[in-house]
């Protein structure tokens, strides 16, 4: 991987996690935090769209998928904490 490359994913995960954050909870979670959250929701969002047969094309497709599993991540770790 290529140090751009590297650049351009945490800039999306930074990206997903903050908006997953502000939808979700109403406010970031900091800036590692966010890349966190964005990083992890891009690993859950790939498998779940991979497994319905939609593939992101270009930034804005990764980060919406990002983003789409950076919520479900959200909304599993909030339900996870009510227990």
């Amino acid at each position: 991987m290529t140090v751009r490359a590297l650049m351009i994913w945490l800039v999306i995960g930074l990206i997903a996690g903050w908006l997953a954050g502000i939808l979700v909870k109403g406010r970031g979670f900091g800036l590692v935090g966010n890349i966190i959250i964005g990083l992890i929701g891009g690993f859950i969002g790939g498998y779940v769209f991979g497994a319905l047969g939609i593939f992101a094309a270009g930034v804005l497709g990764e980060i919406i998928t990002a983003l789409t599993g950076a919520v479900i991540f959200l909304a599993i770790v909030m339900a996870l904490r009510r227990i």
